[in-house]
């Protein structure tokens, strides 16, 4: 049984004394995930030392955001995405003042938002029929100020940036997460063994 790795970078940068995130819209010419929003991110390369370098490469390729303008801070534990790929999400610290080069070929945009916003229950929504999930499934509408343009972002991306909020914050969000949040790892090393058990 083989599982395949993947990582993202969660961008973290101060801005107006406010912690704020950076993420991506993905091109919809891409094969997987087309149109949607996430981090930087993707599936390990045999040449990759470890998940940071993985995050930290393909921020590189998508954003061009040099490795060494990142001061990585944590890694979270890895999440299963619905396509079966385990995620590990790499938290860094980047300036305010970095001017992203989106790579067209995989990204069609990239925004920032308040980490604040994922915490609040006012743009957030949640189902619980999602096919293949345990516990609710998150989803927030953002509509960037600087462009008026609107982002959905639900699913894993959703549950790393819920999980990123409240640990960087230090704040419960007003929402039900679906999880014990003093011990989130357990529910999802749970979800990992159901996933694995059916492969």
């Amino acid at each position: 049984m083989f599982v395949f790795k993947a990582s993202v970078l969660v961008p973290l940068f101060v801005k107006d004394g406010e912690l704020h995130t950076l993420m991506t819209l993905r091109s919809k010419e891409l094969r997987t995930n087309a149109g949607e929003v996430c981090f930087p991110g993707g599936k390990r390369d045999p040449s990759d030392r470890d998940d940071i370098q993985t995050a930290l490469r393909e921020a590189e390729e998508e954003i061009g955001l040099p490795p060494d303008h990142v001061q990585v801070v944590c890694k979270l534990f890895p999440i299963i995405s619905k396509s079966g790929l385990l995620v590990t999400p790499v938290v860094g610290f980047i300036d305010e003042s970095f001017c992203p080069r989106p790579n067209p070929a995989e990204v069609s945009a990239v925004f920032t938002v308040p980490l604040d916003f994922f915490t609040s229950e006012k743009d957030h929504f949640a189902s619980h029929s999602a096919a293949g999930m345990i516990g609710p499934l998150h989803s927030f509408y953002f509509v960037d100020p600087d462009t008026g343009s609107q982002y959905h972002i639900w699913g894993l991306t959703a549950i790393v940036v819920i999980l990123v909020a409240a640990l960087a914050l230090r704040k419960k969000p007003e929402f039900d997460v679906g999880f014990d949040f003093e011990d989130p790892l357990s529910f999802f090393q749970q979800i990992l063994h159901q996933r694995i058990s059916k492969l």
